[in-house]
């Protein structure tokens, strides 16, 4: 069975519009399983430059799938034992959730791989 990784990644600044309302960070963090394939999660590493907790939340197609919180100036590695199949046409995003005005800066790193 031949696999190919794939990876939503890089730093990207954010302005926080309330804990409770995560807002897309960037359109590089934005993938579609193309069609006839099943990709899976497989970790989420976050960096966090605030002084406040924030939040990374993986969508899929819109709804929340994981959250991730990373704390003040912080990081997280999260491997995934758990995961889904995302069949093709599948949507996935990253959002981050942070309190009203703080601003900063996130370091992203979620690796996929299509089956």
């Amino acid at each position: 069975m031949q696999t190919t990784p794939r990876f939503l990644q890089g730093v990207f600044p954010f302005v926080g519009k309330g804990i409770e309302s995560p807002v897309p960070l960037d359109a590089a963090l934005v993938y579609t399983v193309p069609a006839g394939v099943i990709a899976q999660t497989v970790y989420f590493r976050g960096g966090n430059t605030t002084g406040e907790l924030v939040y990374v939340v993986l969508t899929r197609d819109g709804r929340p799938m994981r959250y991730f919180p990373i704390g003040a100036k912080s990081d997280v590695h999260v491997p995934l034992r758990v995961v889904e199949d995302l069949d093709g046409g599948t949507v996935v995003e990253l959002l981050v959730g942070a309190p009203e005005g703080v601003a900063g800066s996130i370091v992203v790193d979620l690796g996929l791989v299509e089956v």
